[in-house]
């Protein structure tokens, strides 16, 4: 057992839970190191300084604050709305757990510093301002936003470049946040409804994908499905906020709708009357019988927005008393949040690397992270001038810890074989961004409010339909490991190894592919030699079986379960299983 013990020293996070309160409080604070403009005195990220204080002066509007969206200095409309849109959904679904937490304010603070950057933004109802800035010229160069020297021409839409896409997700933004407000401050609230209501007729008067008339965007934020979904989106968070019955009669066919797909009278999208929009066909159908993360019918993994749409619908269906009903049989709302909650704690840790991908939490966590303003000396520290390549030669380029904790970021992460470089030239894995941690706020204020639930990665395989009568189950043995006509495969590789205080460790990934035409369930896997932490089966006695949310695995389907320890591969072998 002493590999076991040395083992457990390195990965803490993997055993010890999560405080989600915490983490709740870390994350909302990350936005506050990425406002731009004149910053208040309750601040609280201190590093940070006031930039952008000439934003909109040579287009004649003031265009200062909002949000950098990421790494960069850029005040890019798209990202910027869609944040503000999920954080007030997350306060909307959530606020009483973040007001048990004494988190309400701070949340609403947040909002509040998006939104009246967006009312700033749209000073005529068919004018708005979606660019402040462009990637071009800012990546050209590393500086702490207190000292950019880069373009903040303002880019705008109006209808001779209209941008429906943009237009209307700022409008779903000012819709939601109106549902914020509305009895903290009924006068702004009133303020961002009038804004939202005007920025809707003029998207959808007005058609045109943004990146069509702000180019620059385009190598960045591309419009890839188009302006459907937002407005549909818009659409749907307008009635929320009005209940205007028009907006539920609006003819689904003048819309194809690419993302949400659904227009619901009750709960946005997830109402009892639904309409649903296709190439050929539109109608009315109830949307709790169908639903998945991926318009491409896949399941999404870790990923915050789709924990939160899990948690939220879980709820939803919880007050409903009902299911999940899906072809392959009936989920549990208790089994959505159990699933949620696996995600949110992949990123906080629980993952085959042991790492923190949120910035600040737990202490295994991304030093070098691609982000302009912690990886540069605080100006309040030293205000000596950082040019624009300078920052390249001096700070982008220095192979140690930034010099301001990020507290709250969540980076961009492992790939699909969770491999990792904390380098901050890395940006791929390494760059935070604000629509990553809003829908955040909402799961995280969920689980603080109490939930127990599994803790396992997600396998490679999920359940199919059966096509055909199941005959009865037979249970066999395993033929022996060398038998081609075995029905079960298992593969097992060594995919990453590290070295910590000079010892080093293993990550072994195994694949168990069901090879017979039949469906196989009921399997019980023998593990020897193990000596650290697994991920991704659920342990039975001295066996190891299927994770709670596989019941079955269809043939020619595989599943996907990992490892760590300090030594050679583990022996894996199959007990017994059943084929139906």
């Amino acid at each position: 057992m002493a590999p076991l013990f040395v083992l457990l020293g390195v990965l803490p996070l993997a055993f010890a839970g999560h405080d989600y309160g915490q983490a709740l409080s870390k994350s909302i604070l990350f936005f506050e190191a990425q406002r731009s403009g004149y910053l208040p005195s309750t601040q609280r990220v201190q590093w940070r300084g006031h930039s952008g204080l000439n934003d909109g002066k040579a287009n004649g509007v003031d265009l200062v604050g909002g949000y950098y969206d990421a790494g960069d200095n850029v005040k890019f409309g798209l990202p910027m709305a869609f944040t503000i849109t999920m954080m007030s959904w997350s306060i909307v679904e959530y606020g009483r757990q973040m007001a048990a937490s004494g988190e309400l304010g701070h949340a609403m603070d947040a909002v509040k510093w998006g939104t009246d950057y967006l009312i700033k933004a749209h000073p005529h109802p068919n004018v708005f301002y979606g660019e402040v800035g462009d990637g071009n010229t800012d990546h050209f160069c590393w500086q702490r936003p207190e000292d950019m020297t880069t373009s903040r021409q303002a880019y705008r839409l109006d209808p001779s470049n209209p941008g429906s896409d943009l237009a209307g997700e700022s409008a779903a933004a000012m819709a939601a946040a109106s549902l914020v407000f509305r009895r903290y401050n009924p006068s702004y609230a009133n303020q961002l409804l009038t804004h939202a209501q005007q920025l809707f007729e003029f998207a959808d008067k007005y058609r045109g994908k943004y990146d069509s008339s702000i180019t620059v965007a385009q190598k960045y934020y591309r419009s890839v499905s188009g302006y459907a979904d937002e407005l549909l989106w818009a659409a749907a968070w307008l009635f929320k906020a009005t209940n205007n019955q028009v907006l539920l009669e609006l003819p689904c066919q003048q819309w194809r709708c690419s993302r949400w797909h659904r227009l619901g009278n009750d709960r946005i999208w997830m109402g009892r009357e639904v309409c649903r929009c296709s190439d050929s066909s539109c109608q009315v159908s109830n949307g709790r019988q169908s639903w998945s993360l991926c318009t491409d019918g896949t399941t999404c993994s870790l990923s915050p927005g789709a924990s939160f749409l899990l948690s939220v619908y879980s709820d939803y269906l919880t007050s409903a008393r009902k299911n999940l009903n899906c072809a392959s049989g009936s989920v549990s709302p208790s089994e959505l949040l159990s699933f949620a909650k696996s995600q949110v704690d992949y990123i906080l840790g629980d993952n085959p690397r042991a790492t923190s991908y949120m910035v600040g939490y737990g202490s295994n966590y991304p030093r070098q992270v691609h982000h302009r303003a912690s990886s540069i000396v605080s100006i309040k520290v030293n205000p000596s001038f950082v040019s624009c390549r300078g920052g390249y030669a001096t700070w982008f380029s220095r192979k140690a810890s930034d010099p301001n904790i990020l507290t709250g970021a969540i980076v961009g992460g492992p790939d699909a074989y969770d491999n990792f470089a904390d380098e901050r030239d890395n940006y791929e894995q390494t760059e935070p961004a604000t629509y990553n941690n809003a829908p955040l706020l909402g799961i995280l204020a969920r689980l603080h409010g109490g939930h127990s639930g599994y803790n396992q990665l997600l396998p490679v395989a999920v359940p199919v339909p059966k096509t055909q009568p199941n005959p009865a189950p037979v249970t066999k043995t395993t033929p022996a490991q060398g038998s081609s006509s075995a029905p079960i495969a298992i593969e097992q590789k060594m995919t990453t190894s590290w070295t910590d205080k000079g010892k080093t460790y293993y990550r072994y990934s195994i694949t168990v592919t069901n090879k017979s035409a039949k469906t196989l369930k009921g399997i019980h896997l023998s593990i020897s030699k193990l000596y650290g932490p697994l991920w991704g089966l659920t342990k039975v006695g001295d066996s190891y079986v299927f994770p709670a949310w596989l019941n079955s695995l269809p043939a020619g389907k595989s599943l996907e379960f990992v490892y760590i320890h300090s030594a050679s591969q583990a022996d894996v072998s199959v007990s017994s299983y059943t084929l139906v």
